[in-house]
């Protein structure tokens, strides 16, 4: 019996109209085409940022990353008082951190979330409040413990009964105390609209359920130490309320319990709300997010009698994701037929970047969409791939698009939705310097990252002086 051919595109992926267009709910809102097919970003010719800055680029549109915290902090101020609580909305700094991105969002009167001792002095450098940091992380080292309680940060998330005794003694010895929350594990893990809820989670952050009232009674036992509350995260990319629900039934039984015991003023339900990539992605209005996540909190306690807490949430991807967008250069392009028994060929477009610059693909098979940027076209779209330059077969910027039929070597191809951890994730794989990223607003474009040259990969290699 002969098995039918399948089709080498995903079901999702459908031949554009026009494959010129931007999709709004992709791009940012000042992403425009000229009359000529030249994409601007925040009023900025892409060919232009390419001659001066080069290629990879990451662009960052500052007005879409402003627009989007004041709207994700208005929809959680908004969604906490319809219950009578307070509300404080952290920028997850994992995103994207340099020290204009933190200028930027604490103007927009967000804190700041970070995980590492470099991503601490970055929130420094870029002025935010120390009492408006929380410090993440599984493993802080000795020294991030001492440097956090050192300079007032204003909440440690503690991971471990290890940290707990850890972070006490660094207090103690510093002569304060420090206000602490823990991280607990629901058992509830979302992506986009799915959840799964279990007893039990098996990863590397924080604690089991049936662990926290010992890890509460732990904190309250040292006198230089305070605990706030509990902390959650559930997932990534999580386009719907159903996780976050589950998971808040769970975590305000629990708060019930260890609030018994003691003040428990607050609760952080954690981020991880998504963006969409390309068209099949349809995330809920933040509005919606917020209103029923609040409000799911409130019902629980609600049926428990205790009032609303205090709550924090961590958006990163949420307010960075859409503002950026990577500008590449096409070098090759080359037609590889296809062994699907119709025939079809498929366009492999190489790019100068490529999993150096964003590895997500490789690593969580993310998808991604892109367009011809530098000119427009009426040719038919192909079934492409655009491709990376690095030795690994593997090395996918986008793995199904349909470009113009005519793209060649010279064009410039942007991606889109490239705000949130790509810049994070960058290495040099393939000793490929790390592009810059460039701040684009009000037809201006300035350098807030610069790029790395080969000089300073040799500056690192002792042997390039004639040292080893």
């Amino acid at each position: 019996m002969s098995v039918p051919p399948t089709s080498p595109a995903p079901a999702w992926l459908r031949v554009p109209d026009d494959a010129n267009a931007l999709d709004p709910r992709i791009w940012p809102a000042s992403a425009t085409r000229s009359a000529d097919g030249v994409v601007s970003i925040g009023g900025v010719d892409v060919r232009e940022l390419a001659r001066t800055h080069g290629t990879p680029l990451y662009v960052l549109d500052e007005d879409e990353v402003r627009a989007h915290a004041r709207r994700i902090v208005a929809a959680f101020e908004t969604a906490a008082a319809a219950h009578g609580a307070a509300v404080r909305v952290y920028y997850a700094g994992k995103a994207f951190l340099s020290t204009a991105l933190v200028r930027w969002v604490t103007d927009e009167g967000m804190a700041l979330d970070v995980c590492t001792g470099g991503e601490l002095e970055i929130a420094l450098r870029g002025g935010a409040t120390p009492e408006r940091i929380g410090f993440h992380g599984n493993n802080k080292s000795p020294a991030e413990l001492d440097r956090a309680v050192q300079v007032g940060v204003g909440t440690v998330i503690v991971d471990s009964f290890v940290e707990i005794d850890r972070l006490a003694d660094t207090a103690a010895r510093h002569g304060v105390v420090q206000p602490v929350l823990i991280r607990v594990n629901s058992g509830v893990h979302a992506e986009t609209h799915e959840f799964l809820a279990t007893a039990h989670e098996d990863q590397k952050f924080g604690f089991a359920m049936a662990q926290a009232p010992d890890a509460a009674a732990r904190v309250r036992a040292h006198p230089s130490l305070r605990l706030l509350g509990l902390h959650c995260h559930i997932g990534s990319q999580i386009f719907g309320v159903a996780g976050f629900a589950e998971s808040a039934a769970r975590l305000v039984d629990l708060h019930a319990r260890l609030r018994a015991h003691g003040d428990l003023p607050l609760l952080n339900l954690g981020g991880g709300f998504g963006i969409a990539y390309t068209a099949a992605d349809d995330p809920a209005p933040i509005e919606d997010l917020a209103a029923g996540i609040v409000a799911a909190v409130a019902d629980e306690c609600a049926a428990r009698g205790i009032p609303v807490p205090d709550l924090a949430f961590e958006p990163g991807r949420a307010i960075v994701g859409q503002a950026g967008v990577t500008l590449y250069e096409v070098g090759t392009v080359k037609p590889v037929a296809l062994d699907d028994g119709a025939g079809t060929q498929r366009l492999y477009v190489s790019v100068d970047g490529g999993m150096s610059d964003n590895p997500r693909p490789a690593l969580y098979g993310a998808q991604y969409t892109a367009r011809l940027a530098s000119r427009s076209s009426d040719a038919a779209p192909a079934l492409s791939r655009v491709v990376g330059k690095h030795c690994e077969s593997g090395d996918i910027v986008v793995d199904h698009e349909y470009l113009p039929g005519d793209v060649t070597p010279g064009d410039l191809l942007a991606v889109p939705a490239t705000g949130a951890y790509c810049f994070s994730l960058a290495g040099n794989y393939n000793h490929v310097p790390r592009p810059a990223v460039v701040a684009v607003r009000a037809g201006t474009a300035r350098v807030i990252v610069r790029a790395e040259t080969i000089a300073d990969l040799l500056s690192r290699d002792v042997g390039a002086e004639g040292k080893a």
